[in-house]
């Protein structure tokens, strides 16, 4: 296998990014997130040179997960990446628990009253250059987003807003049975469609007008199991 410094600066810049999001984030980037953060606009260009990295003997892929690209281990310890350093990271208030599920009472209706001392040291990277004071981290219960690598006991990293894109992941509050749930937010209309990634579990449909989202999913921190 050719050693990391034969490689075309590119094809460096996404190694880096591949292994800076297994070590901050706990899974790989999709092929999207990796043009974002090495400014390649084209898919295809992106697709491109991973193939010749795994021609190369850098990169593993699965072509049946959408998340399946995999560096091994003696890579992790040769590439280098500059983490996030000190004056990088941003503190985020951890607000509670949210469920990845059926939808549990939790909060209330909105995320004002939160325990100051509750807060969570996580490099800026993560926030996607949002504003540090419309950031918040709520803590997984379930297993419906599990497909979506996110599982129980993990926390997830969102951003206050009230609206979302079709396919977004959201923590949406349901004001009618008060409860919340985070799920993935689909507008059919006069409904919405809550979806989990888990194809044992089934979509949650509710009226428009009660439904309340309250925020976007920005990042994940895994929890490291025992």
């Amino acid at each position: 296998m050719q050693g990391f410094d034969s490689l075309s600066e590119k094809q460096k810049a996404i190694l880096r990014v591949i292994k800076e999001w297994l070590t901050v984030r706990g899974y790989p980037p999709t092929i999207r997130d990796i043009g974002n953060a090495v400014g390649i606009s084209s898919t295809s260009v992106v697709n491109y040179n991973l193939n010749k990295l795994v021609e190369a003997g850098f990169v593993t892929r699965s072509k049946t997960v959408s998340r399946g690209i995999r560096l091994s281990a003696e890579l992790m310890n040769e590439i280098p990446v500059r983490l996030s350093q000190e004056n990088e990271v941003v503190r985020v208030p951890l607000l509670g628990q949210i469920v990845a599920g059926e939808p549990l009472p939790v909060l209330g209706d909105d995320f004002d009253h939160y325990d100051e001392d509750m807060l969570l040291t996580v490099p800026s990277s993560l926030i996607s250059g949002a504003d540090p004071s419309q950031v918040y981290a709520l803590k997984v219960s379930g297993y419906s987003m599990i497909d979506a690598m996110i599982n129980d006991g993990d926390t997830v990293i969102l951003r206050r807003q009230s609206t979302a894109r079709n396919g977004e992941m959201v923590a949406v509050w349901l004001t009618e049975s008060g409860e919340t749930t985070l799920k993935r937010f689909y507008d059919e209309g006069n409904r919405v469609r809550l979806q989990p990634a888990n194809p044992t579990m089934e979509p949650i449909y509710v009226d428009k007008d009660k439904v309340q989202i309250q925020g976007k999913v920005l990042a994940v921190l895994r929890r490291i199991a025992n």
